[in-house]
């Protein structure tokens, strides 16, 4: 009887250390941090003020000091939506490492320099409408950010950037557990929506709020692949499961392209 009560309790002990080890891993798994500043811009004086900023500043400063695949995209606007707007997307290893890099500008003759009329314009001229910045953190599944690989022409491209609001955050949560434990984002790498960064807003105006960003090659592409997503047996299971029921309230889309000088 001894014999037995003492398996017992090392098979518990086991048991525990085993889900404290993966608990663990799972906790010390080094996830991307995101900052996406979208510039809202009211004219062409502006737009070019922020793009030759972006272009020989912001972006050459940033790689000198270590910052890799910074993605700069532009709102495709239409007849009812002429609103300009330029989006960047900066990817940092650590938060400490988004308040070194703005440090480091700020004491960096060259990039004072050369983003002088930006950074020096009168109040009267600013280079932009205003500035919304938010901060992100990558999702589990994909902890790093994956520069798009496509080639073909910058200005037929879709990059769509996603955000999912949800009522509460316990249902934030749920649908961010949808995403990795649930298979949403292995279903979208299997139907190539070639996704850029998948993140938690952890800092911004919309919250509690994920966000995502896909490309595709033109609009016909991407209609494609969302008929497919949307047909996909994979996504109809899922998205019945009793446990994701009503864990988005509202979305926001936004169509954008890259730019010339963007890193992908």
């Amino acid at each position: 009887m001894k014999l037995k009560l003492s398996i017992a309790i090392l098979f518990l002990i086991v048991s525990c250390q085993k889900k404290e080890v993966n608990t663990d891993i799972n906790q010390n798994i080094n996830r991307d941090y995101y900052q996406l500043k979208i510039y809202t811009l009211q004219n062409d004086e502006q737009v070019a003020t922020t793009d030759t900023y972006l272009k020989q500043s912001y972006i050459p400063s940033s790689k000198k000091y270590g910052i890799k695949n910074i993605g700069v995209f532009k709102l495709r606007t239409s007849e009812t939506d002429t609103i300009q707007k330029i989006v960047v997307l900066t990817p940092f290893s650590s938060l400490n490492e988004i308040e070194s890099l703005e440090n480091k500008l700020l004491n960096d003759q060259s990039y004072l320099t050369t983003g002088a009329a930006y950074i020096n314009a009168n109040h009267d001229n600013p280079p932009y409408q205003r500035v919304q910045t938010i901060l992100l953190k990558a999702f589990e599944d994909m902890p790093v950010l994956k520069p798009s690989k496509l080639d073909g022409p910058r200005e037929d491209r879709i990059y769509e950037l996603r955000s999912y609001l949800s009522s509460t955050e316990a249902i934030y949560r749920n649908k961010v557990d949808m995403f990795n434990a649930g298979g949403e984002i292995n279903l979208f790498e299997k139907l190539n929506f070639n996704a850029v960064f998948y993140g938690e807003v952890i800092s911004g105006p919309n919250m509690p709020n994920l966000m995502y960003m896909t490309t595709h090659k033109n609009q016909e592409t991407r209609d494609e692949n969302w008929k497919n997503f949307g047909n996909s047996s994979e996504w109809k299971e899922m998205s019945s499961l009793e446990k994701y029921q009503n864990n988005v309230s509202h979305i926001d889309i936004d169509f954008l392209y890259p730019t010339e000088y963007s890193d992908y």
